[in-house]
């Protein structure tokens, strides 16, 4: 089983496309390693609701007295492991929840690479058309 979180999805992508590195949150967990990243089912204009999509790395958490709430330092796998996933629809939970290893299928390419042809045929044929505009 792996560990699962779920976000709002157009927090998912910006993971996903390097430009989010740390997610809030109001608690923290001893957990630190694989995180099977899931959107919400909340519809928001660019991301995929109801999808886990990517699996990244907790490095680690910890509080922020200015905001009041934990930093949760999220990072994608090193350089060839597993980051994008074949899109699975996934129920999110409240903090951390459990996803059966077995529905977790590696996409092709290890991350986001717009520049990529491949990539991109990948991105338009298993991404695009779950994506809520």
């Amino acid at each position: 089983m792996m560990k699962a979180l779920s976000l709002r999805g157009d927090y998912v992508m910006d993971i996903i496309r390097g430009q989010k590195k740390i997610e809030y949150r109001s608690w923290q967990t001893k957990y630190r390693g694989p995180i099977l990243l899931c959107s919400t089912v909340k519809k928001v204009h660019g991301a995929v609701p109801g999808y886990a999509l990517c699996v990244a790395m907790i490095k680690k958490i910890e509080w922020n007295d200015w905001d009041q709430c934990y930093y949760w330092h999220i990072e994608p796998f090193e350089k060839g492991s597993s980051y994008l996933i074949e899109p699975i629809h996934v129920k999110g939970m409240q903090h951390l929840f459990n996803v059966d290893d077995q529905l977790i299928k590696p996409a092709p390419f290890v991350k986001y690479s717009p520049n990529d042809a491949a990539f991109c045929d990948w991105w338009e044929d298993k991404i695009e058309p779950l994506i809520y505009e």
